[in-house]
């Protein structure tokens, strides 16, 4: 069974049990690029449907569409919004006409449906059209982008809360570690002591960061141009949509959506996106730093740092008998290189746009989305297959301390720099540790004084001893 389909390019035959109609068709087969369709992140076409909906509603309230039509669209917008019908968006990411193919791929879906509901045939267009109907008071300069926002906040909410997984994961091993002496370092070398916790705790302290700064980002995404339609004049949308349609959508998703004041500009910029991409590549980083220090405390196990120890998930050589290798971090750290390189992918698309419109929307999104997945699989795993099992080697950690040249320090204030200095030197010199230098050698210090300024309690919350 088909159905016969015409755009004023010519007529097409279409399969009957799609939904789709002939400038979806078009837009499959003219970008064919990624292999990634719509499909496959089904909270833009979520979002579509809260769009279409509110405008819907919108024009309804403004006398443009017939209530009988509005309320077939409506009934459709809430089928796509519950995750039906995601197989029949079938366009390509990367697409040229600025996300017209997106558009026209949800007008069409939501019209043959709606015609269902109706009991009319689909391709039926003169009872209810894609352009004339779904599409009404509306462009894909307004709606896609009003959808693209909508679907990042969704992303963005469970992604947050994949983060706070971690931090608290990270916060657990603070507390986990508290007593567990180690030395601190800076430039690769030995430095002062300090607790484990204290570490991990520092970890969890910078994922927190990270949420604050999406949680700022994401406040930039609720502004709309909803109701600009084409440049932004809103040309063809009748007085009070944008702010009728705009306070419908806020209503039905929760998210305080406002309308922007200068719709023009709102209609060509894609600041929000470089700055939630920023944030993204922000975290990556700092993903990547904390991986990097996992792998090193986990160095080893004989002949590394191995301060800690992290779980053991598969075989590490095909050569190698009993070598395991850290490889949740090491999967990170390649996520964060992936998401810096989508970082650049937006700027370069956001910067690209010319006068009133940027028609490089489509791959934003596709890194943008990318990015969003990529990271929250990756934190994830993380936090499941690593954080959550790590285990500290207290007695190794503890007599690294104590042998180590850094503790030096502590003894500053009673012998000066430069004596501290010298015994420094000599231990280096001779391989001496520095208790033996300081108190059975030189006799600088007493046993009681050394015990007091190298207790656990001095050494990981140091304390003024002259």
């Amino acid at each position: 069974m088909s159905r016969i389909e015409k755009d004023f390019l010519g007529e097409r035959e279409l399969p009957d049990n799609v939904y789709y109609g002939v400038q979806t068709l078009r837009g499959k087969e003219n970008f064919y690029i990624t292999g990634l369709q719509i499909s496959q992140e089904p909270a833009l076409i979520k979002a579509f449907g809260y769009v279409k909906k509110a405008a819907a509603m919108a024009n309804r309230d403004a006398g443009v569409l017939d209530p009988a039509k509005a309320e077939a669209i409506v009934k459709a917008c809430d089928r796509l919004i519950a995750g039906e019908f995601a197989d029949q968006f079938v366009t390509d990411f990367i697409q040229g006409g600025a996300g017209t193919s997106i558009n026209m791929n949800a007008n069409e879906v939501i019209a043959n449906i709606a015609l269902e509901i109706l009991g009319k045939p689909k391709g039926d267009y003169a009872t209810i059209s894609p352009n004339d109907h779904v599409n009404c008071s509306q462009s894909t300069n307004d709606a896609y982008p009003t959808a693209f926002r909508l679907a990042l906040l969704m992303r963005m909410k469970e992604y947050t809360t994949t983060l706070a997984g971690l931090q608290k994961a990270f916060f657990n091993k603070g507390q986990e570690f508290e007593n567990v002496l180690k030395m601190g370092r800076t430039h690769l070398q030995d430095a002062v002591p300090m607790s484990l916790g204290a570490e991990f705790h520092g970890f969890g302290t910078t994922i927190g960061e990270e949420i604050t700064r999406i949680e700022d980002s994401c406040n930039m995404l609720r502004e709309v141009n909803l109701g600009a339609t084409a440049i932004g004049t809103s040309v063809n949308a009748p007085t009070g949509y944008p702010e009728k349609a705009t306070q419908y959508l806020a209503e039905f998703t929760g998210e305080p959506f406002t309308l922007a004041d200068d719709l023009v500009e709102a209609t060509s910029d894609t600041g929000a996106y470089v700055l939630l991409s920023g944030v993204l590549k922000r975290t990556a980083v700092k993903l990547t730093k904390i991986c990097n220090d996992l792998r090193m405390l986990a160095s080893g196990p004989r002949c590394g740092l191995n301060e800690i120890n992290l779980p053991q998930l598969q075989p590490g050589s095909s050569i190698m008998p009993g070598k395991v290798n850290p490889v949740i971090p090491e999967v990170v750290n390649q996520t964060g290189f992936f998401v810096i390189g989508m970082d650049l992918t937006v700027t370069l698309a956001a910067s690209a746009g010319q006068l009133q419109l940027n028609v490089m929307e489509p791959v934003i999104g596709l890194a943008l989305f990318s990015s969003i997945k990529a990271m929250q699989n990756a934190v994830e795993s993380l936090t499941e297959h690593c954080v959550k099992g790590i285990t500290a080697n207290t007695e190794h950690t503890r007599a690294m301390v104590m042998n180590s040249l850094g503790i030096v320090t502590q003894l500053s204030p009673i012998l000066g720099y430069k004596q501290c200095a010298e015994i420094a030197r000599e231990g280096y010199q001779d391989n001496k540790s520095i208790h033996d230098i300081v108190v059975k050698e030189k006799k600088l210090i007493t046993q009681e004084k050394w015990d007091e300024v190298f207790s656990f309690e001095n050494l990981i919350h140091p304390h003024f001893i002259k």
